[in-house]
């Protein structure tokens, strides 16, 4: 066991931004041992442009279907934020189809809020698309998981906190994304949620993070691994937590960047309900989705997540 695992043993993590169709059953076996019992998948650019809104299609009922089903038998309840992504939204002819099926998926179990959505390029094509969805958000009663653009930061943030407002949802039902130390103070000060990506060379490193709760403190504020098909780590909030701790920061705070934040955040959705994953989460591998496991050639079911034996 990694020595960090036992500086946080006993202790649960909720990861409100991963994107588990990247990922191998692997990640979910370890972050299943490293204390994480929730996730928000949030639907995403997947490396190249779709070309076509049945590939939108497809892809969204893959987060309400089999990924929810792949994360439950790792003993981890999966959510997910459905929307379209910032940079897809420039291609306008397949971006206007998306959005006459949008309606289709966010009203469906287990979607926790319209997301990620925001900009990229910060371009009028994604303006005009993201208060599209601000404004479905809003009719939907959901919170919003806005995608802050890696270039030009402070200005696009400032910018998506500014629509919002202007579309008439609350600075609590958003979510402002991928922060860093030039945008949290504006957006804690403005009311709305900060999160952080803690990914690896490029968002945030968590010895930033720690530096960013002890200076602001826990309220609004979480964490996330953003985990993706890049160079990045779906462990990254259990070991945040471990360095916080070890930093001094108590367990009370750790607490609520690293997992209640994001649950009362989200639970305003009124899908996300804390005792789905705080209860003992049976792990029964034999069991099928459409015909399909995720097993594979002889190998054997697991049906206990504390079993030593490794067949």
């Amino acid at each position: 066991m990694p020595l960090y695992l036992e500086s946080i043993k006993g202790m649960k993590f909720f990861d409100p931004h991963v994107h588990m169709t990247s990922r191998t059953t692997d990640d979910y076996q370890a972050m299943a041992d490293a204390g994480v019992v929730g996730l928000i998948e949030p639907a995403f650019w997947l490396g190249q442009p779709r070309t076509g809104v049945a590939t939108f299609k497809d892809y969204y009922s893959s987060l309400i279907g089999w990924e929810r089903f792949r994360s439950s038998q790792f003993g981890i309840k999966h959510y997910c934020t459905i929307g379209l992504n910032s940079r897809e939204a420039n291609n306008e002819p397949l971006a206007e189809q998306v959005m006459e099926i949008l309606p289709l998926f966010i009203y469906k179990e287990g979607v926790v809020g319209v997301g990620e959505i925001g900009f990229d390029d910060q371009t009028a094509a994604e303006e005009k698309f993201y208060r599209a969805q601000l404004l479905l958000a809003k009719e939907a009663s959901l919170p919003v998981q806005v995608h802050t653009p890696h270039r030009d930061k402070k200005r696009g943030t400032q910018r998506s906190m500014d629509i919002a407002l202007d579309c008439g949802l609350p600075a609590g039902m958003v979510i402002i994304d991928h922060n860093n130390e030039e945008t949290v103070q504006e957006v804690l000060e403005r009311g709305f949620w900060a999160a952080f990506t803690i990914y690896p060379f490029t968002k945030m490193g968590n010895e930033r993070m720690v530096e960013v709760v002890k200076k602001y403190g826990p309220d609004r504020i979480m964490i996330n691994s953003a985990a993706d098909w890049g160079i990045s780590d779906p462990l990254a909030v259990p070991k945040t937590a471990a360095l916080m701790k070890q930093h001094g920061i108590n367990d009370e705070a750790i607490h609520l960047v690293t997992y209640k934040n994001a649950i009362t955040a989200f639970g305003q959705s009124g899908q996300l309900n804390e005792a789905d994953f705080t209860s003992a989460q049976q792990i029964d591998q034999s069991q099928k989705f459409e015909g399909n496991t995720v097993l594979r050639g002889g190998q054997q079911p697991r049906v206990d997540k504390d079993s030593l034996i490794i067949r």
